[in-house]
């Protein structure tokens, strides 16, 4: 990574944020944390909603580059990538490959499973295939959410027969292939990596039964525990972290997330390549853990896209 002491080598930067996904509002919370913190530490940082409004942009030749906080949609799952490749514009976060295999969870479990990492077993389901003969395979409880979305969208944990067909109507709603997952009930734990060091894990404690929409993004009493482990299982949640994020495909940055079982073993669930940079988001929590405030953790993403994709 090239290191910048000026912030004019950056040129100019398009904040990218908002766009059509169902995490437009978190975007927008992002985006405008992310550009007030680059602006302060000089950066010729704008704003700009959503990829057609970017490429006109583009097209006008008024940026030298884009950080990428559009969350969930094309901005995470490669297209914003592809496009951005095929225009020589430098931009933070994964590639093409890294993007669009993180953002399909049952496509990243599967590139997990093959290497070896541990991954909670999962069936795949579409609408109309018989969802209580997976479940049974699997044993319940059991979590379904869709495959491609985020933010805890779409998200239901399920403990009788009787609550399958709803959780699945809801999961359908997003379009898309389902994911139906064996719930790993513990500590429920993220990772952030910055290049590619892991930074301290985060326990989170919501008030309520899990960590929903409402406990991430509006609750005030949720808990969050940093370093949430101590000692060797600490190292060895921060290694995983890496790995996963790797095997992956993943560059720049990302945030792992991961549950550790009664018996304290982990369970890789997914890899978040643009993850939230809210009040309530964790990246800058982890960060914050190891000296580096917002506008340095914004500089340093930055930074990683200098010099071309990892």
């Amino acid at each position: 990574m090239n290191r910048v002491a000026d912030p004019r080598a950056f040129g100019r930067v398009a904040v990218l944020l908002g766009g059509s996904s169902s995490e437009r509002e978190v975007s927008l919370n992002s985006g405008s944390n992310v550009l007030e913190a680059l602006r302060a530490r000089g950066v010729d940082a704008q704003a700009v909603d959503g990829i057609p409004a970017l490429m006109q942009a583009l097209a006008e030749q008024k940026f030298d580059r884009v950080f990428n906080i559009l969350h969930g949609g094309d901005g995470e799952n490669g297209v914003l990538q592809g496009a951005l490749e095929a225009l020589g514009v430098p931009y933070t976060g994964s590639g093409v490959l890294g993007s669009a295999l993180s953002m399909d969870k049952i496509r990243t479990k599967q590139v997990w499973m093959a290497v070896g990492l541990p991954t909670p077993r999962h069936a795949r389901l579409v609408v109309g295939e018989d969802v209580r003969a997976a479940a049974a395979r699997l044993g319940l409880p059991v979590i379904v959410k869709p495959s491609c979305e985020g933010s805890s969208v779409g998200v239901s944990r399920v403990f009788t027969e009787a609550d399958l067909d709803a959780a699945v109507e809801l999961a359908a709603r997003y379009h898309g292939e389902m994911l139906m997952e064996e719930l790993i009930e513990g500590q429920e734990l993220t990772v952030a990596v910055l290049g590619d060091t892991a930074l301290p894990s985060i326990r989170i404690v919501p008030k309520g039964a899990y960590y929903d929409y409402h406990a991430k993004y509006v609750a005030e009493d949720t808990q969050y525990l940093c370093p949430g482990l101590e000692g060797e299982p600490e190292e060895k949640i921060r290694t995983l972290a890496v790995q996963a994020f790797k095997a992956a495909d993943c560059s720049g940055w990302a945030r792992v997330d991961v549950m550790a079982d009664r018996k304290g073993d982990f369970w890789l669930l997914e890899v978040n390549t643009a993850p939230g940079m809210t009040s309530h988001s964790l990246v800058p929590k982890a960060a914050r853990q190891v000296g580096i405030d917002f506008p340095t953790l914004c500089w340093q993403i930055l930074e990683m896209s200098m010099g071309g994709k990892q």
